[in-house]
C-alpha cells in the first residue's frame, strides 16, 4: 500500500493499521503541531450507503461524547476521490491486543485494567450506547501528564439502547461477541457489552487465556483463573458470560463494582462452584424479539449495520415527477440481471464490489440512477442499486438479509410481502430524519438456482405510491 503525502492539512508519517472497512494512518496537524491518528474508508467501499453511514455515525458519536475514556475526534473530512475520513486522537502506547501478543501481565496489573476499562465501557452506557464489539484490538492506550489512559476506541458497531433490539444484523468478534449478537431478531442491549468484558477478563485472568478468542464458552462450565487471582473472581466473569443476558449483569457499572468488590474480598477456603449464577439480575430492559413494525417506545429506530454493496457508475439526467407513468426508458444488464428503468433512469454496473461468486469473479450488479455518479454519495439523487448473489443465498433467507440491512436515524415500517415477475419479495421501507428521507430494502429469492436478488432503492420525491412495485416487477434473472 503507497502511504500519501498527505490527508486534507495533515502530513502523512506512517501506517497504524489496516481492517475491513477502513485503513489508520499516522498524520501531524500543523496548526497544533501534534500527531493524530486519521481513518479513511476503504476504497472498496466508499460507494456504499450503509459502510459510509457507520463510518461518519462512528465520528458524530466519538465527538458528541467527548469523554477522556473514550477516543477523541477533531474533525472529519472527505478525500477527493469522495472517501470520508476522521481525525482522532493518536493512541501512542498502542493497543491491548499488542500487549497481550507480549505475554499474560501481572494478574494485580490485568485486574486493574480490567476495571479501568469497565469504566469506559459504562461511560457508554450511561450515554445510552452499547459498544458490541469489545475486543483486545479496541482497547488503546495514550500517555499523558497524569500517566497512561485507558481509552475504548473502534465504535463502528455502535448503536443506541433505543435502536439496538430487534432487526440486528450479526456483528461482532468471534471469541468476544455475545450469543445474543448472532441473531437477527434478538435483543441486544448493555447485557451484551458485559458479556464481552467478561470474555476480556477470561482473556486477561483465565488460566486458559490463549482459547477465548475464536472460542466461546460451554454454558454452565467451570472458570479458571491464573494463579495470584482472587478466586471470587472466577464468579463474577461466570455470571458476565451466561448464555443468557437475563443471567448477566445489566450493565458496565454494576460489572465494575462486582468486580471491585470480589478483587478485594476475603479468600474463601475450597474451590470455586462453576455453574451458572444463583440470583439473576432484574431485568432492566425488554426480553422480546422487536420487529420492524414494533410502535412501542424506545424500539422504533434502529442503527446500521453494514455489509458490502457497491459497483462502478456511469452518468445519466434528470429524473421527472412522473417516475412511475410510461417506463419505457429502455433496460440495464448485468450478467443474468436485467432491470426496467423509469423514465429519465440509466443503468450501469460491473459487479458486486466486495462479493465473488464461485467462479472467483463479482457477483452481478448495476445502479440504476438519473445520475449513477452521484447516488452513492449525494442524498437528493434517487437511484436503485440491484444485486444477485449465490453466496448470500447458501447463508441466509430473504427474510434474513433484509433484516440486516437497517439505518440510522431511521423509522422502520411494517415488513410487507409481495410478488412481482415470478420472485417473492421481502420489502422494508425507512424513513429517515436525516440524509435520504425514504430507503427501501429488498431481497427474494430468483426462480431455480441463480441465488437471492437484492435491491435497495431511494425513490424520487414525489413519486407515486406504487413506484417501489413497479421498480421490483422490472428486475428479471434469466
Amino acid at each position: 500500500m503507497t502511504s500519501p503525502e498527505r490527508i486534507g492539512p495533515y502530513r502523512i508519517e506512517r501506517l497504524l493499521g489496516t481492517g475491513s472497512f477502513a485503513t489508520v494512518w499516522l498524520g501531524h496537524d500543523p496548526v497544533l503541531d501534534s500527531r493524530v491518528a486519521i481513518k479513511v474508508l476503504a476504497e472498496n467501499w466508499h460507494h456504499d450507503l450503509r459502510v459510509r453511514e457507520r463510518f461518519l455515525d462512528e465520528a458524530r458519536l466519538l465527538r458528541r461524547l467527548d469523554d477522556e475514556r473514550l477516543i477523541r475526534v477533531h474533525a472529519a473530512g472527505e478525500l477527493a476521490d469522495g472517501r470520508p475520513y476522521s481525525v482522532m486522537a493518536w493512541a501512542d502506547g498502542g493497543s491491548l491486543h499488542d500487549r497481550l501478543a507480549a505475554g499474560p501481565m501481572p494478574p494485580t496489573a490485568a485486574l486493574a485494567l480490567l476495571t479501568e476499562i469497565a469504566a469506559g465501557v459504562a461511560v457508554l452506557h450511561r450515554h445510552g450506547v452499547v459498544h458490541r464489539d469489545l475486543t483486545p484490538g479496541n482497547v488503546l492506550f495514550r500517555s499523558g501528564a497524569d500517566g497512561e489512559r485507558v481509552l475504548i476506541a473502534d465504535l463502528g458497531l455502535a448503536k443506541a439502547l433505543a435502536a439496538a433490539s430487534g432487526l440486528t444484523a450479526r456483528a461482532g468478534t468471534p471469541g468476544y461477541m455475545a450469543p445474543e449478537q448472532d441473531d437477527p431478531l434478538a435483543v441486544v442491549d448493555t447485557r451484551a457489552d458485559v458479556y464481552g468484558l467478561g470474555r476480556l477478563g477470561l482473556r486477561l485472568l483465565g488460566a486458559d487465556a490463549e482459547r477465548v478468542a475464536g472460542d466461546q464458552p460451554h454454558p454452565g462450565g467451570a472458570v479458571r483463573l491464573r494463579q495470584g487471582v482472587p478466586p471470587q473472581v472466577a464468579a463474577v466473569l461466570r455470571r458476565a458470560t451466561a448464555p443468557r443476558p437475563v443471567d448477566r449483569y445489566p450493565d458496565a457499572t454494576a460489572f465494575r463494582a462486582a468486580l471491585r468488590s470480589a478483587a478485594t474480598a476475603p479468600t474463601r477456603a475450597g474451590p470455586v462452584p462453576s455453574g451458572r449464577a444463583a440470583a439473576p439480575p432484574p431485568r432492566s430492559f425488554a426480553g422480546g424479539p422487536a420487529r420492524a413494525g414494533d410502535r412501542r417506545p424506545g424500539r422504533r429506530r434502529f442503527g446500521a449495520v453494514a455489509l458490502g454493496v457497491a459497483a462502478v457508475f456511469a452518468v445519466g439526467t434528470t429524473a421527472g415527477d412522473a417516475a412511475t407513468a410510461g417506463w419505457d426508458a429502455g433496460t440495464g444488464t448485468s450478467g443474468p440481471l436485467t432491470v426496467r428503468l423509469p423514465p429519465g433512469w440509466q443503468a450501469t454496473g460491473t459487479g458486486w464490489a466486495g462479493r465473488y461468486g464461485p467462479d472467483g469473479r463479482l457477483e452481478p450488479a448495476l445502479v440504476m440512477s438519473p445520475d449513477p455518479h452521484r447516488w452513492a454519495a449525494d442524498p437528493t439523487v434517487p437511484g436503485a442499486f440491484v444485486g444477485l448473489s449465490a453466496s448470500i443465498a447458501a447463508r441466509t433467507s430473504p427474510a434474513g438479509f433484509v433484516a440486516e440491512r437497517v439505518h440510522t436515524a431511521c423509522a422502520a415500517l411494517p415488513v410487507r410481502r409481495i410478488r412481482q415477475a415470478g420472485v417473492d419479495w421481502v420489502v422494508a421501507r425507512f424513513t429517515c430524519d436525516r440524509g435520504r428521507p425514504e430507503v427501501v430494502e429488498a431481497a427474494g429469492l430468483a426462480p431455480g438456482r441463480a441465488g437471492l436478488v437484492y435491491v435497495q432503492i431511494t425513490p424520487p420525491a414525489g413519486s407515486r405510491a406504487d413506484f417501489v412495485d413497479t421498480l421490483l416487477a422490472g428486475v428479471t434473472v434469466s
